[in-house]
C-alpha cells in the first residue's frame, strides 16, 4: 500500500468508527489504555503554562489531560478525521476548555506550525497508522523547542512467547469480531492487527527516535509489552 492509498484508507477507517471509538478503546485494551495514559502523564511531568501539540488526537482524551495538567498552557489537538475531531470538540466544550485547546484538522506528516513552537509533541495510538513513521517523528522534533519532549504511546509487540501467542490470537481473530458486533465495523477493525504487523517493536522504535536525533530516549513496556511508551528530548543545539 503506497503512502496516498494508506492515508485515504486510514482516514476512511477513522471517519467510520468515530462514534464508537471510545467504547472500542475500552473493550480492546480491557480499559488499560487509561492506566497507560496516566503513567505517561506522570513521566511527562507537565508544568503549569507548558504548551503541547497532540497528534492523531482522535476524540481528545489525551489532549484534554495535557491541557488540564498545564493549567493555562496552549494545547493543540491535530487529527485528519473531521468525525473524530467533532466528537473531541464536544468533550472539550463540556470540560470548558475551548479557550485553551485549539483543534486542527491536519496531516501529522506536515504540521502547520513553525519550528520550536511547543514544549511537548505527543502521539497516542496513532503512529502505526501513518504512512511514514520517521517523517512524523521528524516533524514532532521540529515543532518542539530545544529541550522539549517527543512522546509516543502506542500498542506494541510482547516478547514473552506464551503471552505473545495469546496476544496474536486476540488481535488477529477476536478483535475484528468485537468490531463487527459492537461497532458494526469488521473491516475497519481488521486494520488494527494489519497496522501492528508492520509496526516496529519497542527497541526498534527507540532506535528510530535516536536516528531522528532525539536524545535521552526512554522506552517503557506496559502490561507485558502489549503497549509501550517512548520519550525523547530535543537537543539544545537543535534551535
Amino acid at each position: 500500500m503506497d503512502i496516498h492509498s494508506k492515508e485515504s484508507h486510514v482516514q476512511s477507517v477513522f471517519q467510520k468508527i468515530a462514534p464508537k471509538y471510545d467504547l472500542m478503546n475500552d473493550l480492546i485494551s480491557f480499559r488499560r489504555h487509561k492506566a497507560w495514559r496516566k503513567f505517561t502523564m506522570k513521566q511527562m511531568n507537565v508544568q503549569p503554562g507548558a504548551t503541547a501539540i497532540d497528534l492523531c488526537c482522535g476524540t481528545c482524551d489525551w489532549t484534554i489531560a495535557i491541557a488540564k495538567a498545564s493549567q493555562n498552557g496552549r494545547t493543540v489537538g491535530l487529527d485528519f478525521s473531521s468525525n473524530m475531531l467533532e466528537v473531541g470538540k464536544q468533550k472539550v466544550n463540556k470540560e470548558g476548555l475551548s479557550n485553551q485547546i485549539e483543534l486542527v484538522q491536519g496531516n501529522a506528516m506536515e504540521l502547520p506550525f513553525p519550528d520550536n513552537s511547543f514544549d511537548y509533541a505527543t502521539i497516542g495510538f496513532g503512529l502505526r497508522n501513518v504512512p511514514d513513521y520517521t517523517r512524523v517523528l521528524q516533524e514532532m522534533q521540529r515543532v518542539v523547542k530545544p529541550g522539549g519532549r517527543v512522546v509516543c504511546l502506542e500498542v506494541s509487540k510482547p516478547t514473552w512467547q506464551p503471552f505473545k501467542g495469546m496476544y496474536n490470537l486476540y488481535f488477529e481473530r477476536i478483535l475484528p469480531l468485537i468490531g463487527r458486533f459492537v461497532a458494526k465495523s469488521y473491516e475497519q477493525y481488521k486494520w488494527l492487527p494489519e497496522s501492528l504487523r508492520a509496526f516496529p517493536g519497542r527497541d526498534q522504535l527507540a532506535q528510530m527516535f535516536r536516528d531522528t536525533g532525539l536524545q535521552n530516549v526512554q522506552a517503557f513496556p506496559l502490561t507485558g509489552g502489549v503497549a509501550a511508551l517512548h520519550i525523547g528530548v530535543k537537543g539544545k543545539d537543535k534551535a
